[in-house]
């Protein structure tokens, strides 16, 4: 008989899945699964961190402040940002097998997005005004996708990774949807990571909400969790939405993927039971807050999605 999983198997509150450098630290191992990995790396000014990037290719996003990195022989300068809420951000993507090194004049904050794979690609810059920015839904469904590692916006193996920005009040990862199962055209297999940041508003921190119900297929995922700036969920399966915000903070999230399907492919399916709120979309006006902001160079994509 399968254990029925806890909640807290899947949600990672601020702080508990630190480990030495890392105020997060999420591998395969930890989160029961085979690909997807996330770490969260806090440098002080002038701080440097090294690390072998094993059987995973990785992409270095500044969350805040800026960095230099170091792989392959090349050296990539990224300007960074001063928050997930100001702007996109510039990035460095990092091949399997290979040797790297963060260094940071002024400190910050970074996230190192990871799958395992087999192929070894080039390390390569990505520039923050090629960051594609999409506006989806509408209504009290709008919200920001920043698609700075979609799988038809940058190649890699078998990592992607996009940021989500959901202005107070709205509802988005909704409705809600899955890739648990293989079935080619229609839905791809992808174990996912939310990473959140809330913003303060009035100087008081912020709260969102992130609900997981299971799909019958995988470990039966059953989430319902108040989250909170550093807080993450490991999704290996289920239907995962919606992703609330509360009124006067806006969420962030990124979302990390990856899987053992031979295409890299984001492919869903919508919960039967909600589906339809995609056809309202239409009729509705995007959110005015949105978007929070273009990237250089670029107008926001919109459109109902």
């Amino acid at each position: 008989m399968t254990a029925t999983p806890r909640p807290n198997d899947f949600h990672f509150p601020a702080g508990s899945a630190a480990d030495g450098p890392y105020t997060l630290r999420v591998e395969p191992e930890q989160a029961g699964w085979e690909h997807s990995s996330l770490r969260v790396l806090e440098l002080p000014p002038g701080g440097a961190h090294g690390f072998d990037t094993g059987e995973s290719e990785w992409i270095v996003l500044p969350l805040s402040g800026g960095c230099t990195v170091e792989c392959d022989g090349l050296t990539f300068e990224l300007q960074g940002r001063t928050s997930v809420f100001a702007s996109p951000s510039d990035f460095a993507y990092l091949p399997r097998a290979a040797a790297a090194r963060v260094t940071t004049a002024g400190g910050g904050r970074f996230a190192l997005t990871g799958a395992r794979c087999r192929r070894r690609l080039p390390a390569r810059y990505g520039p923050a005004a090629d960051v594609p920015i999409e506006l989806r839904g509408s209504g009290n469904c709008s919200r920001q996708v920043n698609n700075f590692a979609a799988a038809d916006v940058f190649e890699a193996d078998r990592l992607i990774a996009v940021e989500v920005l959901t202005p107070g009040g709205n509802w988005s990862s909704y409705p809600p949807h899955k890739h648990d199962e293989h079935r080619p055209g229609e839905e791809s297999r992808l174990e996912e990571i939310y990473y959140f940041e809330i913003e303060r508003a009035h100087g008081a921190p912020g709260l969102g909400y992130q609900r997981v119900s299971p799909s019958g297929h995988g470990r039966r995922t059953d989430v319902l969790a108040e989250v909170r700036t550093g807080d993450t969920v490991v999704i290996p399966d289920g239907w995962h939405g919606p992703s609330i915000a509360a009124p006067g903070h806006t969420m962030y999230y990124l979302n990390v993927m990856a899987g053992p399907d031979s295409e890299r492919a984001w492919l869903i399916s919508d919960h039967p039971d909600h589906a339809w709120i995609r056809s309202t979309w239409p009729d509705q006006p995007t959110d005015p807050r949105l978007p929070l902001y273009p990237a250089a160079g670029r107008s926001a994509e919109g459109g109902p999605r």
